[in-house]
């Protein structure tokens, strides 16, 4: 007797391999298409800043004074600035620093705080005082103010603001992972792991990080666009990145007295990018927030 294969036995094999994709993209969707807009724009201005030398028509840093605020044309989508540098050029290049530093920022701080709020939540005692009382203190200085006076040491330029930024967004992120990580560890199957002889080491590592990973990821997200409007103030004010270097915050200020002279452009540009960018993170760290909350219902 010959044994025939069904016709269909080798979808389900298929099917498996396809699910993990079509489930995140059924994730995506799920979401909202305010969710999914706001993460096709992250992906673009990602996408913007790797391939700006590829996309930027001219040289962001390439003057003609004989085009000074010249309007939109076929040359200059976008204009020119008062130099005569090329807007569309500007603010592509832009992208770059715009999102290296927060991204910066952001991973300093999410590594730190996830690590002094988990040593905070599991260990207790005088180390969870001591680490608390230091987040209190570093709360009680407003980062921008720290930022300035680290400029005032270190010289202007972009090392200065990310530092100071990294360690005023520290204790943000320290403070969520204490909250969580003493939950977290109240719970039985992590006391189930210390019964069995379980170090605190490994359970945190393989248990308790990847359970509040999901929460981290939402408040590095909503942070990302907090401190991209910090940094972008720091650029306005000359204490971030410094021309003729493109960047966001700079434009704005380089771009104020061509508002005086009727070019909006060269302020304007920059300014939707800024809002745009933090909009989009936003809706991007709340949507995994909603999603972790309706998780844990």
């Amino acid at each position: 007797m010959t044994l025939t294969a069904h016709p269909g036995a080798a979808e389900p094999a298929t099917a498996l391999r396809r699910r993990p994709g079509l489930r995140g993209l059924r994730a995506l969707g799920a979401q909202g298409p305010l969710f999914t807009a706001a993460v096709l724009v992250l992906a673009a201005l990602v996408l913007v800043a790797v391939f700006a030398p590829l996309i930027a028509p001219y040289d962001p840093e390439g003057m003609d004074l004989s085009a000074s605020l010249v309007g939109t044309s076929g040359d200059h989508l976008l204009g020119t600035d008062q130099s005569g540098r090329d807007v569309l050029s500007r603010l592509l290049h832009g992208a770059r620093t715009g999102l290296l530093g927060p991204l910066l920022v952001v991973a300093v701080s999410t590594v730190l705080g996830t690590a002094l709020g988990v040593i905070a939540g599991w260990r207790g005692g005088w180390a969870d005082t001591l680490l608390s009382r230091s987040m209190d203190l570093v709360f009680a200085i407003p980062g921008l103010l720290v930022a300035i006076m680290l400029v005032a040491v270190v010289g202007s330029g972009m090392t200065g603001p990310v530092v100071a930024m990294a360690v005023a967004y520290t204790p943000y992120v320290g403070r969520l992972v204490r909250g969580i990580a003493r939950q977290e560890k109240a719970r039985p199957y992590l006391e189930a792991y210390r019964v069995q002889g379980w170090s605190g080491w490994t359970i945190c590592v393989r248990h308790l990080l990847p359970n509040i990973a999901p929460t981290v990821l939402a408040q590095s997200a909503m942070n990302f666009g907090y401190a991209l409007m910090d940094l972008a103030a720091l650029s306005f004010l000359g204490f971030g990145v410094q021309p003729p270097t493109a960047d966001w915050g700079a434009m704005i200020n380089e771009g104020q007295s061509a508002i005086q002279q009727g070019a909006m452009l060269p302020a304007l540009a920059p300014s939707f990018a800024i809002v745009l960018a933090v909009v989009a993170f936003g809706i991007v760290g709340e949507g995994i927030a909603d999603r972790i909350a309706k998780r844990e219902r």
